[in-house]
């Protein structure tokens, strides 16, 4: 996940996905955007981004759906 510190939409996404019910086990690694020049090129203020390799799952707000539909996707 691409986040910020001091981003309440980013602890909100790191909170929800920590309370998903998914059948699949998932870790979950954030990077600070702010810690490269390129991220901040890229993202700017599309922060939280929900991404699984170079798959965007959604952004500033977990979607349940979307990502349940990546992972079904995934099968």
């Amino acid at each position: 996940m691409y986040s910020r510190l001091g981003c309440h939409l980013c602890d909100e996404m790191v909170e929800g996905l920590a309370l998903c019910d998914t059948e699949r086990d998932f870790e979950l690694t954030t990077i600070d955007i702010d810690t490269d020049i390129e991220l901040v090129s890229r993202f700017g203020t599309k922060v939280p981004v929900l991404m699984h390799g170079n798959h965007e799952i959604c952004h500033y707000f977990l979607d349940l759906k979307a990502l349940q539909l990546y992972f079904q996707s995934l099968e």
